[in-house]
């Protein structure tokens, strides 16, 4: 029997109504995997490629088949409004069989949830957050909504793996399958995963099962793509190019072997200049060489295979230089050119922080007020509120609306907006995963995924030190790109952390939820789950001496223990529920309308930017946490919270390498192209990407470790702490994760030799926290012991072995 066939009718009913001609692959793929076994399943696969139906039409068979007595399928979705959307795809494919869809997150009504209590049935689709609450608040009602639980299915499984986030999902899986008595099913989807194998064991973890991944033929891919550079004030990197004096190496676009006829110099010139209207600089060989053709299977074979599954063509096919619109005079060149481009298309305008998109959601409205047009840009970030959100999102869906969205990763994941035309990205994300997500979101719906970096720089202060003058932002998007495209290669999971705010959220909440436990029985429940495997008995003994000290817990008169009088106040915040670092945010109100949230709220008198417009702050209510506000004009920064990056040690080599290459890239506009080049002349000439250690003049140097996020903190540890006074080391400067300044006494030899004998000495790793130092990552770190804050940051954050590996290499090389 084919799949389809296997499908329960109403779906296959649902196949015909939507015209389909065929199951993709994964689908295909899936229904084996799900119908004919009883292991986990990881489906991964392209944005859009039908992975959500994959994995429900064999679920739904089966309960059409033979339906559950309670909640049968349990969908756990990272985002409230990823859950919305699903919610409303799955009712439709559910409505002819009656199978209930229910969703359960902090937006949805109490009436609607209150049915679900009463008759438990169909499929739950909630939050990690909400998922917390249920089993904190619905303790004994667990057994009676989940008993007959058969699946549950993780989208977006990636957004998940990197933080407590993650853990916190685990967790809760075991601990509901524990008190309900079940054991179902895992299903994760994800588009981009690295080393899914990896993942597959995560997901697995304490379920007694193996996990399947399935291996299918995805179609060739191609990307619209292109990527352009902006100095925010003074010329452009084109211009700067021309003023300089002497030549300047051309960067090769393409070669052509000319036979007899062939057209002169000028005539060579005039159509290399009229093919795309942009000129093409170029160049003979350097003296003494010639190209030679690589064989195959030579250095660059796997990564042309690669390629060859990912086709870019040149900018100028992608028809980006047609503009729509025209920006005032002055404006912010960037900017600029995504107002020029956005006016008539749906759009998705993607930055790296809430604040930015905020200050650039402003500006651009400020741009059509200019020119008295209608404003065209929405706005979307965690910090609005959910009306916001929502309106947001229906705009976009509309297809007879031709708008732009301002976002955060809020609409990085698979939430369905409509039929976009275009994304750009301000800047380059921190990771291939995000970069990949950002560009899948559009090419939906049978066009070609495409997305338009713009890379904004300020312009280098005439004294500005060399690592400063290196656009390393414009190498970074490089990288991220070049890595998918050569190896396919992703972030990896990492699954190796030593998660203590986790552990004592889950202590909380094991209290909580079950009411006292002795010592024995609390260390039996919480322990035993999986994501804490490298947490050990003593461990756990410190934390609960220190959580009695603090009042966090108490000990009762037999012996057990309970949440104390402190712990009380925790558990009892909506706070409570989310593992995720969260600011002291206050809410923003104009009139009686709620505009979202912010952090740090200035004066009365003061101005506020929120929900893409300016507001006078008319009063702040510190003991409610209120902000009241009025709607002016003009323009002003915003501020919700860091937002940190977490880059792999793979794409700092593979930005290194970018420096070090003659070859141009099919996606780069001119400027990028011209701005490329004066970076590749001015590593060239100082050694820049040969030496990792360079002088900028007396005792004042340079270290680029082309090391990651983890790996550079580390080794920037080392040096202020092991290394400092041999070598004589004061000012370091760090700029994570690209370059550390710093003045030293010592020569390079011996700071290549002292640098290595430091790292490779066996010492405790927690010799690189100083002395009365907790680094504070996540959320509840300031709720522990300092002592495992301490061991925590030293064995599960840094990446010590990274570390160790490259300094040696220096020493090897260069002593």
């Amino acid at each position: 029997m084919n799949v389809f066939d296997r499908y329960a009718p109403f779906i296959q009913d649902f196949i015909y109504s939507h015209g389909w001609e065929n199951l993709r692959s994964i689908q295909v793929a899936a229904a084996d995997a799900i119908f004919n076994t009883d292991e986990n399943v990881l489906l991964t696969g392209q944005t859009a490629s039908g992975k959500t139906e994959a994995a429900f039409f064999p679920i739904l068979t089966e309960f059409w088949e033979d339906p559950p007595a309670t909640v049968g399928a349990l969908y756990i979705g990272p985002l409230k409004a990823l859950i919305n959307d699903q919610f409303y795809r799955l009712n439709d494919l559910c409505e002819e069989a009656d199978i209930p869809v229910w969703h359960w997150h902090g937006d949805v009504a109490s009436s609607h949830k209150h049915k679900l209590m009463k008759q438990p049935s169909g499929i739950l689709q909630i939050t990690p957050e909400s998922l917390e609450a249920l089993l904190l608040h619905k303790h004994a009602a667990v057994g009676r909504l989940f008993g007959d639980l058969r699946y549950v299915v993780i989208d977006e499984v990636h957004s998940l793996l990197r933080g407590d986030r993650g853990g916190q999902t685990l967790c809760l899986i075991e601990r509901l399958s524990r008190m309900a008595n079940v054991n179902p099913r895992r299903i994760g989807l994800s588009a981009t995963i690295g080393e899914p194998e990896r993942t597959g064991a995560f997901l697995s973890a304490g379920t007694g099962r193996g996990c399947i991944i399935p291996r299918f033929e995805e179609p060739r891919r191609v990307w619209r793509l292109s990527m352009e550079h902006f100095y925010i004030t003074g010329p452009q990197a084109t211009e700067r190019a021309r003023q300089n004096a002497g030549p300047l190496e051309a960067e090769v676009v393409s070669c052509e072997r000319l036979g007899t006829g062939a057209p002169d110099v000028d005539e060579a010139l005039g159509r290399a200049m009229a093919e795309d209207g942009h000129a093409h600089a170029l160049a003979p060989a350097r003296p003494g060489t010639r190209p030679t053709p690589e064989p195959e299977g030579g250095p660059g074979a796997q990564e042309r295979a690669a390629e060859d599954e990912v086709s870019v063509p040149p900018v100028s096919e992608t028809e980006l230089m047609a503009t729509t619109d025209t920006a005032p005079r002055d404006a912010d060149p960037g900017l600029a050119y995504i107002f020029e481009h956005t006016r008539g298309r749906k759009c998705l305008v993607f930055v790296n922080s809430r604040e930015e998109a905020e200050a650039v959601c402003t500006v651009l409205r400020q741009y059509c007020e200019a020119n008295r047009e209608p404003d065209r840009f929405l706005i979307h970030h965690g910090n609005l509120s959910a009306s916001f959100r929502q309106t947001a999102e229906e705009l976009m869906r509309d297809e007879e609306l031709a708008l732009t969205t301002v976002t955060t990763a809020t609409l990085e994941l698979g939430i369905d907006i409509g039929r976009l035309e275009r994304a750009f990205q301000i800047d380059a994300p921190f990771t291939v995963s995000s970069f990949l997500q950002r560009m899948g979101r559009t090419g939906r719906r049978d066009l070609p995924p495409e997305m338009h970096f713009v890379m904004r720089e300020e312009q280098p202060e005439p004294r500005a030190m060399l690592p400063e003058t290196i656009p390393w932002k414009l190498l970074q998007g490089i990288a991220l790109v070049q890595l998918y495209r050569e190896e396919k290669w992703v972030e990896p999971p990492r699954l190796d952390r030593l998660p203590y705010s986790l552990l004592y959220h889950q202590v909380m909440a094991t209290l909580a939820g079950c009411g006292e436990l002795t010592p024995a029985e609390l260390a039996n429940r919480v322990l035993t789950l999986a994501y804490f495997h490298r947490v050990s008995t003593d461990d756990l003994r410190v934390l609960l001496r220190h959580l009695l000290e603090t009042d966090h817990i108490e000990r009762t008169e037999s012996g057990g223990l309970i949440v104390g009088i402190t712990g009380e106040r925790i558990v009892n915040s909506f706070k409570f529920y989310a593992v995720f670092q969260e600011n002291e945010e206050f809410t923003v109100r104009s009139e009686s309308a709620e505009l979202g949230t912010i952090v740090n709220p200035p004066p009365a008198g003061e101005r506020i930017a929120i929900a893409g417009h300016c507001w006078i702050v008319e009063e702040v209510d510190w003991k409610r946490h209120l902000v009241y506000c009025t709607q002016v004009k003009g323009r002003v920064p915003a501020y919700f919270g860091d937002c940190p990056g977490d880059i792999d040690t793979h794409v700092l080599e593979r930005m290194r390498r970018v420096l070090t290459e003659r070859c141009g890239y099919p996606y780069l506009m001119t400027n990028a192209r011209a701005r490329l080049a004066q970076a590749r002349h001015v590593a060239e000439n100082s050694h820049l990407v040969e030496r990792p250690l360079i002088n900028l003049g007396g005792d004042t140097w340079a270290l680029l470790p082309w090391l990651g996020s983890y790996a550079f903190l580390a080794l920037e540890r080392l040096l202020k702490i092991k290394c400092a006074a041999e070598l004589g080391l004061k000012g370091l400067d760090p700029s994570r994760p690209y370059f550390m300044q710093f003045r030293m006494n010592a020569d390079e030899k011996t700071f290549y030799q002292v640098v290595a004998d430091e790292a490779e000495r066996d010492f405790d790793p927690i010799e690189l926290v100083c002395p009365g130092e907790a680094p504070y990552f996540d959320k509840y770190d300031e709720l522990l012991p300092a002592e495992l804050v301490r061991k925590g940051f030293a064995e599960g954050v840094l990446d010590i072995e990274g570390m160790r590996k490259r300094v040696a290499s220096w020493r090897d090389r260069w002593c």
